[in-house]
């Protein structure tokens, strides 16, 4: 072999023993508990059965709880758990502010007899009347994984890692259906006629 040949070997040798470059990290937005700074603001009580439990008890229409801590910024996702105690209609309504200009929206949980899920409203039209409206057999007692993430124009919420909702609001009119439930915007959490618990809540920014 000659120097050349050498001289090349020994070149390669010394990138392979040479150090990779380290690879920066970015870290994930840290996440956010949510189980304090609740009110009551409509029908049945809010309690605490146990730690770290929310109960909003069975009311003649909507029960509803408003967060009053520091508002949610913006892109965001949200989880937490709930049940179905009692009652035969929709056990979370979850509110949620939906663009910075102000609107808001409802991801309804077992809604219109206990067994639609969907957003409300889009277009003027709430949840059983748009394409977001999903039949779903959800069991009295049994706790559900709710995760709702809000990006841009992009809207998804998953029930146990199924998603149920994948939605493109751009250009649709956002807006709560009429009546009682705007009592819960910009942030909050409503049953109908249903005894409604919660836990585990917490929320964290997304990156654009």
């Amino acid at each position: 072999m000659n120097r050349r040949a050498w001289m090349a070997l020994g070149m390669a040798a010394a990138g392979c023993r040479r150090k990779a470059e380290p690879v920066a990290v970015v870290a994930e937005p840290e996440w956010q508990g949510l189980a304090d700074s609740w009110e009551q603001v409509m029908g049945g009580e809010l309690s605490r059965p146990e730690e770290g439990v929310l109960r909003l008890q069975w009311g003649e229409s909507l029960s509803a709880m408003k967060w009053t801590g520091p508002p949610l910024t913006l892109p965001f996702e949200i989880e937490l758990e709930a049940r179905r105690v009692d009652g035969t209609d929709f056990f979370c309504g979850l509110t949620f502010p939906a663009r910075a200009s102000g609107e808001c929206l409802t991801w309804v949980v077992g809604g219109w007899g206990g067994g639609l899920v969907g957003i409300s409203s889009l277009d003027d039209k709430d949840a059983s009347e748009n394409g977001t409206a999903r039949p779903t057999v959800l069991e009295k007692g049994r706790w559900y994984r709710l995760r709702l993430a809000r990006l841009g124009e992009r809207l998804e919420a998953w029930i146990d890692g199924t998603r149920v909702v994948d939605l493109d609001t751009t250009g649709r009119k956002l807006s709560l259906r009429p009546g009682p439930i705007d009592c819960c915007a910009p942030f909050g959490l409503a049953t109908w006629q249903t005894t409604g618990e919660f836990r585990t809540l917490r929320w964290r920014t997304l990156k654009e």
